[in-house]
């Protein structure tokens, strides 16, 4: 297109996929200005290319080519934070992690190469929730490794993990939180699937005036020890009936009552049905009690994925905020949330353990419910039972669990606004309601 006399616009012609404008003289006699150079034109494929105008004669040299471009060069430097610094002061659990202190150190917010670094608990300023929590306890020693002490590796490339995947001694060390006088009766609290301790901070204070109450991560849980898979420790239903031996062997050697919520429940009536001398009470919190609860929900069943459900392991909100709030009617404070978090932010250690778990209950999950219905169906069953129920829970529905309850000599108490994880959800109502049937 061009401009022509009086400001007309005047097409000019296209030859070979190239258009050439230009400014004509305008009214009055003013030159426009010079032609511009032709721009080709992005014609679709199916247009031939131009002909080759003129083509270089044969044998004459061609000029030479521009040089190619080089493409620049860019320098990776590590985050200030990852690099070796001057040792600093270290929160309370941090410090019992590494007694050993050394004038350099790599920082291990970051993790050890599978987990997420972006969380903001180890830039918090003063004291977490967290650290708040791990001041309130002590690490038990029980229950020895399996094999020898190699290095864990990891799964897929075979690097050596970071400290947190590694076993720290021969025996394990166990997290535990012990409220109320050494001389009152010992009530051990047992978390659930996939939770911690910390959901009992509400439980605790109110047995406290009368038992001895003491609150544990399981392996692979909290602050207690999460060694690699096969290297000492396989996460199989089996070897955490053994372990729980170990550790009751350790915290309470004389009789106790115990309380479990959720998909441990099964691994703590096999323990008791060999110990029925030692318990004196045993409370069952949202147990899997019939053959529908024998399939994990699909927010946990998710972590057994091949592959997939490593990656799903190392998001922290997938493994602790929506593994806990999908299960019951939640309104979790932040401040907690970081609590549960905090494993998934600083190794890659428990998303491992997580997984590992999870396939063992969808391998062997099935095998426990029905041995754990016919060891409270049977007569040798002397165990004073009870079987506590949030009616809330969004994974494992309530269907059949009332009528397993009415053949048997078992109370059931029912807790309408509960989820699965009741200690965490209605944490005051349920100590009150443990009181009571200890009391009973």
């Amino acid at each position: 297109m061009a401009l022509g006399s009086g400001g007309s616009l005047v097409q000019e012609k296209v030859v070979g996929g190239s258009a050439r404008c230009a400014l004509r003289t305008v009214a009055g006699g003013a030159p426009g200005p010079e032609p511009t150079k032709p721009y080709p034109l992005l014609s679709p494929r199916r247009l031939s290319p131009k002909p080759q105008q003129n083509p270089i004669p044969h044998g004459t040299r061609r000029p030479p080519m521009a040089p190619s471009l080089a493409a620049p060069r860019f320098h990776t430097a590590l985050p200030r934070r990852v690099l070796l610094r001057p040792q600093k002061p270290l929160p309370c659990w941090r410090r019992a992690a590494r007694p050993d202190d050394q004038d350099l150190y790599v920082d291990d917010d970051i993790g050890d190469g599978f987990s997420f670094s972006g969380g903001k608990y180890a830039e918090a300023e003063g004291p977490s929730k967290s650290d708040e929590w791990f001041a309130q306890g002590r690490m038990v020693k029980a229950h020895a490794l399996y094999g020898n002490k190699e290095k864990a590796k990891d799964p897929f490339f075979g690097l050596t993990m970071g400290k947190g995947s590694q076993s720290s001694d021969d025996v394990f060390s166990w997290f535990c939180v012990e409220t109320g006088s050494s001389s009152n009766p010992t009530v051990l609290l047992i978390h659930g699937f996939p939770s911690q301790a910390y959901s009992y901070r509400k439980v605790l204070p109110v047995l406290s005036d009368k038992y001895r109450s003491i609150a544990f991560d399981w392996l692979g849980f909290g602050f207690s020890d999460k060694p690699q898979p096969k290297y000492g420790f396989d996460y199989t239903l089996d070897e955490y009936t053994s372990a729980l031996e170990s550790l009751i062997d350790a915290v309470a050697p004389d009789k106790l009552s115990i309380v479990v919520q959720g998909y441990f429940a099964p691994i703590v009536v096999k323990y008791a049905n060999e110990h029925q001398d030692k318990l004196n009470h045993l409370i069952l919190v949202n147990p899997p009690i019939t053959d529908k609860h024998a399939k994990l929900p699909s927010t946990l069943a998710c972590f057994s994925n091949f592959l997939l459900g490593e990656i799903f392991s190392q998001d922290p909100l997938r493994a602790s905020d929506k593994a806990l709030t999908s299960s019951g009617p939640y309104m979790m404070k932040e401040e907690d949330a970081t609590v549960y978090r905090r494993p998934y932010l600083v190794s890659g250690s428990s998303g491992f353990a997580l997984n590992a778990i999870t396939r063992a209950l969808g391998k062997d999950l099935k095998g426990y419910i029905e041995s754990m219905r016919s060891i409270l169906a049977s007569d040798s069953w002397n165990t004073k039972t009870t079987i506590c129920w949030g009616m809330r829970d969004r994974w494992l529905t309530y269907d059949g669990v009332a009528n397993f309850c009415d053949g048997l000599k078992h109370k059931f108490v029912e807790l309408p606004m509960a989820g699965h994880h009741a200690q965490e959800d209605r944490g005051e109502e349920l100590g009150n309601i443990i009181k009571r049937i200890l009391r009973g």
